[in-house]
């Protein structure tokens, strides 16, 4: 089989299986020969974050050298986004090879497409011997393929939310008791700040499974946040006037989950290495990450920022963000989503920095109807539009250069955004090559 055709039998799985993901990709682990065995790696788990704090932590475990996997979900252009070492995408060759084996072995289950491209990381991870990886839950924890890898070093839990609510539960409390699911005797913890009914749940699961260490991160030791010249800067902790390109009000706290998690991990890991060689791979990593589709600046002019921001808690920290990049300005929004979620609250949470919307038809069979979509704003009072296409609302010359644009939604409308801008542009979407307000006008 070609590489698109194994990536398209592949992406052609199921989404949710029979049996849990743990169960299968347990089975299937083993088959192969359990390829993780003597991994170090990371596992973070939560709604919100989990992709940021990922490229936070690659970063920072580059910096020291080390050869860094990755794992992440779900792609936004390229299928190999979904498994990189130190931050370049698996090559299309080891796609081929190990998706032929995978797609050729009968493993008595079926596997979803999470199963397959799991274990495909795992067996690419292993071929490049990485020192170590980290490696995002697909959907909750306790019962997630990712749980099935084994015990990691460090285990960090994002912010949570209400998200895949008919799976994971419908209080905050139970999604929590899912997502602290990937916790295990002896492994360091790290925790975003939390709800107070979230974060017993999270010590509660601490304190039951026997972890090594469990630390928080302290929003009030965030310090000297602010926004110039393209860029973020805020001190945490010991670490004074740290560096990072990623945009948001929410990047501070996944910096310095990820700070934290360093820290564990290095302790853990590299015991010989000093306070200041800690430090400065910290500064490093942190100054270092890009992570496409999160509050990206994609335009100039006229300006365009996209941002994956596809439930409640996203869309209230993506208006937040914006509340404080650019005070006292209205936006264009541009808005794509599933049905699935929770668009009346996501349009309520953005109404006070409307300007209009204009909705669009994401390609995906649980897309929700562009109308429809606009029928629902337009009934709280803010103009909306159904787009005919992604040129109709966001070519240049189809823009209002006098106020910003902001599209936001699914993480698949969002690669339908950057595949459109680098056909449009010819850049190439790539890890660690984020476009910013400079790139183009």
């Amino acid at each position: 089989m070609t590489y698109d055709e194994i990536v398209e039998r592949i992406c052609g799985s199921r989404r949710f299986g029979k049996s849990t993901g743990v169960e299968v990709s347990g089975r299937m682990l083993s088959l192969l020969g359990n390829p993780q065995q003597g991994m170090k790696w990371i596992h973070i788990a939560g709604t919100n974050g989990k992709g940021s704090v990922s490229a936070f932590l690659c970063e920072i475990l580059r910096a020291a050298g080390l050869r860094t996997g990755m794992f992440t979900s779900p792609h936004l252009v390229d299928f190999r986004e979904r498994i990189r070492v130190d931050g370049e995408m698996i090559e299309r060759e080891a796609v081929e090879r190990i998706g032929a084996e995978l797609l050729a072995r009968g493993f008595g289950v079926e596997p979803t497409m999470f199963d397959y491209c799991l274990a495909m990381a795992l067996l690419y991870l292993k071929e490049r011997a990485c020192d170590v990886a980290v490696i995002e839950t697909g959907l909750g924890g306790r019962l997630d393929s990712t749980n099935a890898v084994g015990t990691p070093e460090v285990c960090v839990l994002t912010r949570i939310g209400y998200d895949h609510m008919a799976i994971l539960g419908n209080t905050t409390e139970e999604i929590a008791r899912e997502k602290a699911g990937i916790l295990k005797p002896g492994v360091s913890v790290v925790a975003e700040p939390q709800e107070r009914a979230v974060r017993a749940v999270f010590r509660e699961a601490a304190a039951r499974v026997g972890v090594r260490a469990y630390r928080e991160v302290d929003g009030e030791a965030l310090r000297g946040c602010r926004y110039a010249d393209g860029e973020q800067r805020f001190s945490y902790g010991g670490y004074e006037d740290l560096r990072m390109r990623m945009l948001g009000l929410h990047q501070y706290e996944n910096a310095a989950a990820a700070i934290l998690a360093a820290e564990e991990y290095f302790l853990r890991a590299c015991p010989q290495m000093d306070g200041e060689r800690r430090g400065a791979c910290i500064r490093a990593g942190i100054a270092a990450a890009r992570w496409d589709g999160r509050m990206q600046i994609v335009r100039k002019d006229p300006f365009l920022l996209v941002d994956g921001a596809h439930n409640g808690n996203g869309v209230e920290a993506l208006g937040n963000s914006l509340r404080a990049l650019f005070p006292g300005e209205k936006f264009h929004f541009v808005m794509g989503v599933m049905a699935d979620k929770d668009y009346v609250q996501m349009v309520e949470l953005l109404l006070p920095l409307a300007l209009d919307f204009c909705t669009v038809t994401v390609e995906s069979a649980r897309a929700l109807a562009a109308r429809e979509l606009a029928a629902v704003i337009r009934q709280r009072g803010v103009p909306a539009r159904c787009a005919g296409s992604l040129q109709d609302c966001l070519a240049p010359e189809n823009c209002d250069r006098r106020h910003r644009t902001v599209a936001f939604g699914s993480l698949y409308f969002v690669g339908e955004i950057l595949r459109w801008t680098e056909k449009r542009y010819g850049f190439v979407t790539k890890y660690g090559n984020c476009i910013t307000n400079d790139t183009f006008s």
